[in-house]
């Protein structure tokens, strides 16, 4: 049981999920999950985009499936750049969940002092759990990245992103 129109358009999100449990259950390096994401994932993509258009005429306006396909068809660009970028997740709950704390956390750091003290902190908690991600030291990490930061031209810091650090140091 479940929505008539929405459970198959869940049922084809799922078959695009499984192109990567397939890379994950044959721990595919980057460079294949990039190859077997643009051998599956197109024509999958195709199907679940044809579903949500052909849903949206049927949706009661202003509804919640209408809103959802609204949503879905104005940012495809944005959810299908995965296809480019082999190194992104399809879903991004890991990274929410591992903001869940932060979020509880709200209330007891109201000392912050203002909206761009948050972004800030945003971005250094997002370190912090891409290195506990990693299983690699934060204290290290930034020990070593810190220092010459000021000085580094654009086109390196790249190369200082925990995931590159991690790769270079390991």
């Amino acid at each position: 049981p479940g929505d008539p129109v929405a459970t198959p358009i869940v049922a084809k999100i799922n078959e695009l999920f499984a192109v990567d449990a397939e890379a994950r259950e044959q721990s595919l390096s980057v460079e294949a999950r990039h190859r077997l994401r643009q051998q599956k994932a197109p024509e999958r993509l195709e199907k679940i985009k044809a579903a949500i258009e052909a849903a949206k005429p049927g949706a009661l306006p202003g509804g919640a499936l209408e809103n959802a396909c609204e949503y879905a068809i104005g940012i495809w660009p944005r959810l299908i750049c995965f296809l480019a970028y082999p190194e992104l997740e399809l879903s991004n709950n890991q990274a929410e969940n591992s903001m869940r704390p932060v979020v509880l956390g709200r209330k007891n750091w109201i000392h912050i002092g203002s909206p761009q003290a948050g972004s800030k902190v945003a971005a250094i908690l997002s370190v912090i759990e891409t290195c506990r991600r990693l299983k690699l030291s934060a204290r290290d990490y930034l020990s070593a990245v810190l220092p010459g930061l000021a000085n580094t031209r654009l086109q390196r810091l790249p190369n200082l992103t925990p995931t590159a650090w991690a790769a270079q140091h390991q």
